[in-house]
């Protein structure tokens, strides 16, 4: 139960700071930050982790760029 409350609350970090950093304006409520924030861990984890699962500031580094390139990848799709 804890991993799940941790995995919402850093994807909401995670999110909020992708949405910053991303350049333009980007209309996402509450829960699909979250959502945002956990997919660009988990795409991050799968292309960076090689196996390690403890913390890291560079595997930060790559979620929020995970989640840059997710809201990237959904504005090409969508449009």
């Amino acid at each position: 139960m804890l991993n799940i409350i941790g995995a919402i609350v850093s994807g909401l970090i995670v999110g909020i700071l992708a949405r910053f950093f991303y350049p333009g304006e980007v209309d996402l409520g509450f829960f699909a930050t979250i959502a945002l924030g956990i997919g660009g861990s988990l795409l991050a984890g799968l292309i960076t982790s090689r196996g390690r699962s403890e913390f890291s500031r560079p595997g930060c580094l790559a979620s929020i760029l995970g989640g840059m390139a997710l809201i990237l990848i959904g504005r090409v799709l969508l449009t």
